[in-house]
């Protein structure tokens, strides 16, 4: 019970959610354009089981980040992957009852979500651990607190998403936004990007650009072939 009496445990405990607040967006992002097809029943099975396993995912991270971090070509894969679940994420996702279950729906919906976040985790949990300072108790509560912010966050995406379907190619683009970033912060490409300033930003521009086409282009050819039967 000393430590809820610590004055340092309170202080971090904020700072950890604040951080959560701040750089959930764009987790919950992707668990919205994930969830977004589901039936209503399977939405809130998703956006719960993917925010919770993606939290204890985060916390397992945390531990070897810092090490992950210096191996080389590691946030080009990660980049490059999160740029393919933006363009697919925007794709037309219109599957017949013969071609999916609603059942292998939803853990393709959590599978994406899992993935994706292991990806965008990697910066984020460093600076979630820089506040722990070394503290488990209070890394593992912050976090664990971070599950119903992302949830909110989530749920209020998917709203928002039906309202404004605009915001699911914006979400898509912010995918491929941060997929970009995620390829210019590799090792292998630190020299040239502080040796070049607008190397980060271009990154991250061109990787919004290529999920934006690359997702329309797919969603044509969909179309195209549903037109053909």
């Amino acid at each position: 019970m000393e430590i809820l009496q610590s004055t340092d445990f309170w202080l971090g405990l904020m700072l950890i959610i604040w951080i959560n607040i701040i750089l959930s967006g764009d987790n919950a992002v992707v668990i919205a354009l994930a969830a977004r097809s589901l039936p209503p029943e399977q939405q809130k099975k998703a956006i719960f089981f993917g925010s919770g396993a993606a939290v204890v995912l985060r916390i397992g991270l945390t531990v070897v980040a810092a090490k992950l971090m210096t191996l080389e070509y590691l946030q080009i894969i990660g980049g490059l992957l999160l740029l393919w679940i933006g363009a697919q994420l925007l794709e037309a996702e219109e599957e017949s009852d013969e071609e999916a279950s609603e059942h292998s729906n939803l853990f393709a919906a959590i599978r994406t979500i899992l993935i994706a976040d292991l990806v965008m985790s990697l910066d984020n949990v460093i600076a979630v651990a820089a506040a722990a300072k070394g503290d488990e108790v209070l890394l593992i509560i912050g976090l664990a607190i971070s599950i119903p912010l992302v949830i909110f966050g989530s749920t209020l995406m998917i709203k928002l998403m039906e309202r404004f379907p605009i915001i699911i190619t914006l979400g898509a683009c912010l995918i491929g936004w941060v997929g970009g970033e995620t390829v210019a912060n590799d090792v292998v490409l630190k020299e040239f990007g502080q040796a070049n300033t607008w190397f980060h930003m271009a990154c991250a521009a061109a990787g919004a650009v290529i999920v934006l086409g690359w997702g329309k282009f797919k969603s044509a050819q969909h179309h195209k072939a549903v037109e053909a039967e």
